[in-house]
């Protein structure tokens, strides 16, 4: 899973914080590392630096093998709570998702027992 962190002209200290979120997002989408083959996170400060609650953005897209891309955003006071909002929506989308195409009415699909 090839993790790429975006942000816009307001963020600061983008290398210490790209390393912070690749591994936010590795232990989170730990689960679907095999099944997704990149995630875009992508960053900004809606005002700019003035002070606000929920004025940090992040945007996720993950793009699961054979799927389309699924994104979220979320929003939070602190980058940290922006990406690690994101992160866990993402999760539970993907769980949908991919969890969806995996069980068929409760029970595993024919997809994922080798056809029996």
């Amino acid at each position: 899973m090839h993790i790429q962190v975006n942000t816009d002209d307001n963020i600061e200290g983008r290398d210490e914080l790209a390393v912070k979120i690749e591994a936010e997002v590795t232990a989170t989408l730990s689960r679907f590392g095999d099944q997704i083959t990149r995630v875009e996170v992508h960053l900004s400060d809606e005002n700019a630096g003035k002070s606000g609650s929920a004025d940090k953005r992040c945007l996720m897209e993950a793009r699961p093998a054979g799927h389309q891309p699924i994104a979220v955003s979320h929003a939070g006071a602190t980058l940290e709570m922006a990406y690690s909002g994101a992160a866990k929506k993402l999760r539970s989308s993907l769980e949908n998702t991919l969890g969806r195409a995996n069980d068929h009415k409760g029970s595993a699909s024919i997809r994922t027992n080798g056809g029996i």
